[in-house]
C-alpha cells in the first residue's frame, strides 16, 4: 500500500511559482533543501513575503516557525520588496566615526525612511552593512552595488535625490 502525499498548491497562478515548485521537487521535497527554496523564491520574486514562507513550510513539511527563523536570520534574504535603487551604508568603526550616521539621518530627514526600508514609491531601499570592506574610504557607501568612498552629506544627498526625480530604471 503506498502513501500519496497531497503538494501544497503555489499561492498564485503566477508562472514564476513553477521554478520554485521544480527546486523543490529536485531536492525531493525535503526540510534540507530549505535555503535552495528561499533563495529560488527570492530570485523569481525580489523578497519572501508571508504567502512564500506558508508555502515552503506546506511543501517541505516544516513549521512555519522554522521557515521565518532562516528567513530572517540570514542576511541574504529580505522580507519586503526591495526599491529600484539600493543604498547601503557601512556601519564598520572607521565609517562609523566618519559620518556614517549622519549620512543614515539625512536620509531619514530628507526621504523619510530608515536603514530596513524602502520610500512608498519603492524608488530607494536604504540598509546598514556591518562593514563592505572599505576602511581607508570611510565613510564607505554601496549605491546600487558600486562602492563610493569618503562620501559627504552634501553629495550623498544628490545622487539620491537624482535617483528620485527619476522614473526610469538603474542607473548603471
Amino acid at each position: 500500500m503506498s502513501t500519496v502525499i497531497n503538494r501544497p498548491t503555489p499561492p498564485s497562478q503566477d508562472k514564476r511559482w513553477k521554478i520554485v515548485e521544480a527546486t523543490v521537487r529536485r531536492h525531493g521535497y525535503r526540510s534540507h533543501s530549505l535555503i535552495e527554496g528561499l533563495h529560488t523564491v527570492q530570485e523569481a520574486f525580489g523578497y519572501l513575503d508571508d504567502d512564500a514562507m506558508k508555502y515552503m513550510a506546506a511543501a517541505l513539511r516544516l513549521p512555519l516557525s522554522k521557515v521565518y527563523g532562516v528567513a530572517t536570520f540570514y542576511h541574504f534574504f529580505t522580507l519586503k520588496p526591495k526599491g529600484q535603487h539600493t543604498c547601503v551604508v557601512c556601519m564598520g568603526t572607521a565609517c562609523y566615526i566618519k559620518g556614517a550616521p549622519q549620512l543614515l539621518a539625512a536620509v531619514e530627514q530628507v526621504h523619510g525612511i530608515k536603514p530596513g526600508e524602502t520610500t512608498p514609491d519603492r524608488k530607494l531601499s536604504l540598509l546598514t552593512a556591518r562593514c563592505v570592506g572599505s576602511c581607508g574610504l570611510a565613510p564607505a557607501v554601496v549605491m546600487d552595488g558600486e562602492v563610493a568612498g569618503k562620501v559627504e552629506r552634501s553629495e550623498f544627498l544628490s545622487r539620491i535625490g537624482k535617483w528620485m526625480s527619476h522614473d526610469t530604471g538603474r542607473t548603471e
